[in-house]
């Protein structure tokens, strides 16, 4: 017999999510089996879960520090002029 799930979600993040399955598709229940079925196959969560260390908070910290100053492309090829490939 199958089993049933019920949980509470928030309305934005179910509304985003919903979206996504569309493009892609699927249905939610097709989504939640198919997280499931990734969660047996990989015996674990199908996506790493971290605390990122200091070094890296410091790391992302000082990139949203500096980030204005970062040069900005609206194509790959000025990027690659930039480059100078």
């Amino acid at each position: 017999m199958d089993d049933r799930i019920s949980t509470r979600i928030d309305a934005d993040l179910k509304k985003a999510a919903v979206m996504v399955f569309q493009q892609l598709g699927i249905t939610e229940g097709e989504a939640i089996r198919m997280f499931y079925a990734q969660v047996n196959l990989q015996q674990g969560l199908p996506f790493e879960l971290s605390i990122p260390n200091r070094e890296t908070i410091e790391a992302m910290n000082e990139g949203e520090i500096h980030a204005e100053a970062l040069p900005t492309y609206e194509r790959f090829s000025d990027i690659r002029k930039e480059l100078g490939v």
